[in-house]
């Protein structure tokens, strides 16, 4: 007995030591220099924090985890250079996709000629996803899920007539598109009226509206925009039925604007009160790193969090049968519940909740409606 005993203890302990020595090594290009490098930074720590609480448990099919890193200098063709590298690599087991959607796209074209399989973690572009793939897939909240909230809002409000603006930039017209294209059936949509960078009257896009008639105006642009959009609403004495800008969630809007930032609609795509694992992941990320975790941190830890659960359910590092399991996999987020398209990986399942700025907070909750008019409004103390 005492021969067996110590027979059984040798080989857990050659089997722990053959797994600290071949750990399981997931390879991502993020770019720690460059303009990408402050938000990617936030990117790496989301999947730095998920390798280290695999690895305090019982690690991925009984292996360690272990991150190679490169860096781009947030260039994109850079970042296709060296996933090509990663892919000729007989030791990277699983790749996570870079930051950004000009480099993921890139990755995504050697993915799927490598034939291995990749988690776009940061790339919300649809053109990342415009073509049949089998390999590429998509953890990123993309940017065609963040008008999809506010339609929901303005169904249930009966608003109808809708006023779809976008500042001229390649997100914010995605996003206006995509808002337009879901809201033909039952909406009245009109065409998407396109207003410049650093636009401060927006005069007449009011005129337009009111000769419209409109009863919700959607907006997709950066918080200076939002803010001065409600700024011609008071000078102009308008308020449509509903006012959301999706960057009204931003703390700069109302600290813009005050209390004229009030009942205004926005979207949020992180939130650690979106659910119990966004508030764990919240808690955790602060406790590791100081600070509170933004998007970039949790699109981090989802991709780790979603890679991870589909290599559990293939119980295996095969790449056909790691990519048939992302693909029909289901499953709990920080971001939301991941599910994607079969044709081409895309992200379905996400969408950024809407909250309402209500006593200088962005709250969530069914919201209140009409948007009130100016001479309405009472003082809040």
């Amino acid at each position: 007995m005492n021969t067996i005993r110590l027979l059984l203890i040798l080989l857990a302990g050659l089997s722990a030591a053959f797994s600290q020595e071949n750990p399981i090594v997931v390879g991502a290009v993020i770019s720690r220099t460059g303009a990408h490098a402050g938000l990617a930074a936030d990117y790496l720590k989301g999947l730095q924090l998920w390798r280290e609480q695999v690895n305090e448990s019982d690690g991925l099919l009984g292996r360690r985890l272990e991150l190679r890193v490169l860096d781009d200098g947030s260039r994109a063709v850079r970042a296709r250079e060296l996933y090509a590298e990663l892919m000729r690599d007989p030791k990277v087991d699983l790749l996570v996709g870079p930051y950004g959607s000009a480099a993921t796209l890139l990755a995504g074209a050697e993915a799927e000629r490598a034939r291995r399989v990749i988690v776009n973690g940061a790339g919300p572009s649809a053109a990342v996803h415009s073509r049949p793939g089998r390999y590429l897939f998509q953890t990123a909240v993309p940017y065609a899920a963040y008008g999809l909230g506010v339609l929901q809002v303005a169904e249930a409000a009966d608003l109808r007539r809708l006023f779809i603006v976008a500042r001229d930039d390649a997100a914010s017209r995605e996003m206006a598109e995509a808002t337009r294209g879901a809201a033909q059936n039952g909406f009245a949509p009109g065409e998407i009226e396109i207003y410049r960078p650093g636009t401060l009257d927006f005069a007449a896009l009011v005129a337009k509206a009111r000769a419209a008639r409109a009863e919700a105006w959607i907006a997709f642009g950066d918080v200076r925009d939002a803010a001065e959009m409600v700024k011609t609403f008071k000078r102009l004495d308008y308020a449509p039925q509903l006012f959301f800008a999706n960057a009204a969630s931003h703390p700069r809007f109302i600290a813009l604007l005050g209390q004229d930032a009030e009942f205004s609609l926005g979207a949020i795509d992180f939130d650690p009160r979106l659910g119990d694992a966004a508030r764990a992941f919240a808690k955790a990320f602060s406790a590791r790193w100081d600070v509170p975790p933004r998007l970039a941190a949790a699109e981090g830890y989802t991709a780790g969090t979603v890679l991870a659960a589909a290599v559990r359910s293939a119980g295996t590092l095969d790449q056909e049968r790691l990519g048939a399991a992302l693909a029909g996999l289901e499953i709990s987020t920080v971001l939301g519940e991941y599910r994607v398209a079969r044709e081409n990986g895309a992200q379905i399942g996400f969408r950024p909740a809407v909250v309402q700025i209500r006593k200088g907070r962005p709250e969530l909750g069914t919201p209140l409606l009409p948007y009130p008019q100016w001479n309405e409004r009472a003082l809040i103390r």
